[in-house]
């Protein structure tokens, strides 16, 4: 990677203003938002650290702050040109969270690892500023977010290359030269604007001096345009084999323990069905009579057998899982949707661990089929909980595969009996720190096996987990979140399309008295996934199973196939979303 380029010594602007300002909480759509975003001047010399200005803190530090955005910069220029557009004149120093307020230095002009001299401290370019909703909350304008990227104004963060002393006056002196001189208005467009110059961001990644989290999205969107596959926003993986729900026929039920039965399903024409990569699962309607719903089950046959076949287990309070299990039959059908999730196998010649409780063996047993058919020679091993015989799935199928293999390790625990999986079961059978672990069960058995990994020296990039209900949700800044079970919202129903909650087993009537899917989703206490919330940072991208949404505003870039950005979108017909 190149570094910056060592040039004569230029003054190109001056700091106007120093600005800081600790976290505080800050009311927000009737919840509590933790923040630094607002900023104020202060007078006279201001330390400057290797993290921050000395009186200056982040709120929310795993989108803001750290070595490569200790110190934020933007221009009175900026300020002037929003001012005209947003017709405002209530401006002052602070106002878009920056620590300094400077005159000079446009995104347009400033490249990725220009290094400057201000006062007695040294600085580097490394990114331009995270498109974030806070700053939309502090001016007032929750399109904020967007606004910035699309006219190319967002500013930058600063690295602290020497700590030191900074006073508002100071000059600002440009020392180095970044490498193939990319500026920060056209690295942010690579990242957020459509159509991208692929060829500048190969060259972008060759400078060391941007930021770790840029390189890394700039290498998947380049591994995506490489493998075919859509590269708006950020990756999230493949196009679905076909859009919204087509009916499958059941052309085999078994049962494979006392609770979980397989359904093999089968395209009623007889044609070959899509393979679908192995840890992947599918969205089924049931046909429950006047109550139709909507569950996910993972793939756990062969991925290119050209059936699908799922394991459903029969839980005590489940009425799709029930209805499955007293009622269907060998050539009923069934709406399903393509194939999803970003559960895959990574490929190479690592080793790998396979780790199960229960009906989780499906995704995981899928991979064990893919490893098999490649005859790989990849060390190999499975691990098992169950209660006990009679309730182990799957168990001579999955023992026949681990057989088959040249490396493989069979481990299974029951807890009748031979106990629980732990850090020691993970010892004694010789997981290498260098393993690559799949675990699927209960979230608290994904939880526990997750510690036992990290705790025998598994890296945490390494372990890999599978959820299907609700994920983990994204909401930065937010204090005050508590866990309540998905509902309808309060109030009067609402009488528009409906929209299911896939993963959270909820179906309610869209209300117009909410702007966006997302604010929907919220008022049902749906776990959610967002950032910017103005269409920007494709945080909030979600599949869309089935049905159309209406974008207001237009997303600055429109999502993947398949998805859609519920943060600034609703539903133009009754929607399926995997959230």
């Amino acid at each position: 990677m190149q570094t910056s380029i060592a040039a004569e010594p230029t003054t190109v602007g001056s700091v106007l203003s120093v600005n800081v300002g600790k976290p505080r909480n800050v009311d927000w759509n009737g919840r509590t938002v933790y923040t630094g975003i607002w900023k104020s001047p202060v007078a006279g010399p201001q330390t400057v650290r290797r993290l921050n200005i000395d009186g200056d803190g982040q709120g929310d530090t795993a989108g803001h702050g750290g070595e490569n955005r200790a110190v934020m910069a933007y221009q009175i220029e900026s300020y002037r040109y929003w001012q005209q557009q947003l017709d405002r004149d209530d401006f002052g120093y602070g106002q878009f969270g920056e620590n300094f307020t400077i005159t000079g230095l446009a995104d347009s002009d400033v490249c990725i690892g220009d290094r400057y001299r201000i006062g007695t401290a040294e600085f580097e370019v490394t990114q331009p500023r995270v498109t974030c909703f806070r700053v939309g909350l502090r001016l007032g304008r929750p399109d904020m977010p967007g606004l910035l990227v699309q006219h190319h104004r967002p500013g930058f963060y600063l690295r602290v290359i020497a700590e030191g002393v900074v006073t508002a006056g100071d000059d600002i002196v440009k020392t180095a030269d970044g490498p193939h001189r990319i500026s920060v208005a056209d690295i942010d467009a690579l990242l957020y604007l459509p159509n991208p110059d692929l060829d500048l961001m190969r060259r972008a990644l060759d400078i060391a001096a941007l930021s770790p989290g840029w390189h890394g999205s700039f290498r998947e969107l380049l591994a995506a345009a490489e493998a075919g596959r859509p590269i708006a926003g950020p990756v999230t993986g493949r196009e679905p084999a076909w859009p919204g729900f087509r009916p499958l026929r059941i052309v085999g039920i078994t049962r494979e323990s006392r609770t979980v039965s397989s359904f093999r399903l089968a395209d009623p024409s007889g044609a070959t069905l899509a393979p679908a990569p192995a840890g992947q699962y599918v969205t089924v309607r049931i046909p429950i009579p006047d109550r139709p719903v909507v569950r996910s089950y993972s793939l756990s046959g062969p991925p290119d057998a050209g059936t699908y076949r799922i394991g459903v287990k029969r839980e005590d309070h489940g009425v799709g899982s029930a209805w499955l299990h007293e009622h269907a039959r060998v050539g009923d059908a069934l709406d399903v949707a393509a194939p999803r999730g970003e559960f895959l196998l990574v490929l190479g010649e690592g080793p790998v661990a396979l780790v199960s409780a229960g009906v989780g063996a499906t995704p995981v047993l899928a991979m064990l089929y893919q490893l098999a058919a490649a005859h790989s020679s990849r060390p190999v091993w499975w691990f098992h909980a169950a209660r006990g015989p009679v309730d182990h799935a799957f168990a001579r199928e999955a023992a026949d595969l681990i057989a088959g293999l040249p490396a493989g390790h069979l481990t299974v625990r029951y807890s009748g009996s031979s106990g629980h999986l732990d850090a020691d079961a993970f010892r004694t059978a010789g997981v290498p720190t260098d393993a690559d672990a799949y675990l699927c069960g209960p979230e608290s058995f994904m939880r526990e096996m997750t510690a036992a990994l990290l705790a025998v020296g598994l890296g945490a990039a390494h372990v890999h987990t599978e959820l299907f209900g609700a994920r983990s949700a994204i909401n930065p800044g937010v204090v005050d979140q508590r866990p309540i079970a998905p509902h309808l919202p309060e109030g009067v129903l609402g009488s528009g399309p409906t929209v299911t909650f896939a993963r959270s087993a909820l179906t309610a009537s869209f209300d117009a008295r909410f702007p966006s899917l997302l604010e929907f989703a919220e008022a049902c206490d749906v776990p959610t996934r967002w950032s910017c919330r103005t269409g920007v940072c494709h945080t909030c991208s979600t599949p869309l199973l089935t049905g159309e949404v209406v974008y207001r505003p237009d997303p600055l870039e429109p999502p993947t196939p398949g998805d859609a950005l519920i943060c600034c979108s609703t539903p133009n017909s009754d929607l399926v979303l995997d959230l």
